[in-house]
């Protein structure tokens, strides 16, 4: 991905889905996650909260670049429940996304292939009851500059509209800001060159 773009699902805004066949039941969760252990923080709430539950299966990918992932079939055959619920994920082109299906077994097999179906199509709902959204990855960019120059810095802030992560005005000024990462260049370039103006 050189792109610095990606979607996530919308934070503190969870997704819920449901399948049912044969009488099992599938309970989806889609959850946006910054991390693998906040993953692992949400398998664990759900296996507590869904106790009685016969399978608490899960998937996520995490990253800007979506190189760590995980597909848990906890205890169902093997590819069948974590695979088709990080597929979702990846068909939707989704990252730092996490998805956990809760299955209540209703006494019927599914057979592999109906397993397969089961936790795909409970994750998609998931994903289609998700508020989805496209962010940026963001760069820090700190500069420090004589007081003088202050009216300079703050135009150039201003046309290029960088987050102010933290500033301190004094006899040296730094700010540090944080901006798409496509545009880190541009503003460095910039704040460089008043210093040779």
């Amino acid at each position: 991905m050189n792109s610095d773009k990606y979607k996530t699902i919308k934070e503190k805004a969870i997704g819920e889905g449901y399948y049912s066949e044969k009488r099992s039941k599938f309970l989806a969760f889609a959850h946006h996650v910054d991390s693998v252990d906040e993953a692992l923080e949400l398998v664990k709430e759900y296996r507590k909260k869904y106790y009685d539950a016969r399978h608490c299966c899960y998937a996520y990918r995490v990253g800007f670049d979506g190189t760590e992932f995980r597909a848990n079939d906890d205890g169902e055959p093997s590819s069948t429940a974590g695979k088709p619920i990080l597929g979702q994920i990846d068909s939707n082109g989704l990252t730092n996304t996490f998805i956990c299906v809760i299955r209540y077994y209703g006494g019927i097999n599914l057979g592999t292939g109906g397993l397969i179906v089961a936790y795909r199509e409970a994750a998609a709902d998931a994903l289609a009851n998700s508020e989805i959204e496209e962010k940026y990855i963001e760069e820090e960019v700190t500069y420090s500059f004589s007081y003088p120059m202050m009216n300079a810095v703050m135009r150039i802030i201003k046309d290029m509209n960088p987050r102010i992560i933290n500033q301190v005005f004094d006899n040296t000024c730094e700010v540090t800001l944080s901006i798409r990462k496509g545009k880190a260049d541009e503003l460095r370039t910039r704040l460089k060159k008043l210093s040779f103006d």
